[in-house]
């Protein structure tokens, strides 16, 4: 059952602009404005980052999929209501409306579970910013990703070129920023902006088994994983190493019982081998 996180004091046509759902350990986060192909409004922003502190802590949360209702995924900023309406109320208005949506993205690159963008539909502009932000990302073969800021005369702000020049390489990215043209899920793996593309009737199976993959891992090893995939990247390999190894000595003293519990299956029961999945996470003690 789709659930709106209700706010005393907020109208309710902003709280329905983000659903979700959790099952099995998952929870499916939908942009739900899918009249408006799921552009991000001031609204959607402020209430997405609710909805993000709702479910960061919550026991029965282990992995966070990110995705759109109807045909899109999201077709970047509402230009009306985040552009116009914004900027008229002057300097504050447009720096206000940017920390409400850099700020969700902010949190969701280092939120406390894993996360993935299942990328249904349409995937423009603004919406490369939570689409870098999510740790995995899928698409539909036929979903669209593009970076259409030059056809109506901007740059790719708000993070979209950097996000471009991370996921693709130089030519890639100057060619989807300087030319206007879409690419589709299947070019959008090849680049790099999403781990696999497949048809559209499959990639909900496929997030799931992957979520699923996930929620079988120790909780404090993936938040630890994840950051520092983050962290290293722009970090030369001797500051990676000092990092990494400050990195593993924090993780161990959060979950210590975990390392050991993994270690004592593979090298004493022989229960289990670390390349070919994780260990029984049932068996550890608290």
């Amino acid at each position: 059952m789709t659930n709106i996180l209700h706010v005393e004091g907020v109208e309710q046509t902003e709280l329905e602009t983000v659903a979700y759902t959790v099952e099995g350990g998952i929870a499916w986060v939908s942009f739900n404005r899918p009249d408006k192909r799921n552009c991000m409004s001031p609204r959607l922003n402020r209430q997405m980052m609710r909805v993000l502190d709702e479910l960061e802590y919550r026991a029965d949360v282990g992995v966070l999929v990110l995705t759109g209702e109807g045909t899109a995924w999201s077709a970047g900023m509402d230009l009306k209501e985040y552009f116009r309406e914004t900027e008229s109320q002057g300097l504050a208005g447009t720096r206000g409306a940017q920390r409400e949506s850099y700020g969700w993205w902010r949190r969701l690159r280092w939120y406390q579970k894993p996360t993935i963008a299942m990328v249904n539909g349409w995937c423009f502009g603004g919406g490369y910013g939570p689409l870098f932000a999510c740790d995995l990302a899928f698409a539909a073969e036929d979903a669209q990703f593009g970076l259409s800021e030059i056809n109506w005369g901007i740059l790719p702000g708000g993070g979209a070129a950097k996000v471009a020049t991370e996921l693709t390489n130089f030519r890639n990215a100057m060619y989807h920023s300087l030319m206007g043209e879409n690419v589709d899920g299947k070019k959008a793996a090849e680049w790099g902006f999403v781990n696999e593309a497949l048809p559209l009737d499959q990639l909900n199976a496929r997030v799931t088994a992957v979520a699923n993959v996930l929620l079988s891992k120790n909780p404090i090893a993936l938040k630890a994983t994840k950051d520092a995939i983050r962290r290293v990247r722009e970090m030369t390999y001797d500051n990676a190493e000092d990092y990494l190894i400050r990195a593993q000595e924090s993780a161990n003293s959060f979950d210590n019982e975990g390392r050991k519990e993994g270690i004592k299956q593979f090298i004493d029961d022989k229960t289990y081998k670390p390349g070919l999945g994780a260990y029984d996470r049932s068996k550890q003690s608290v």
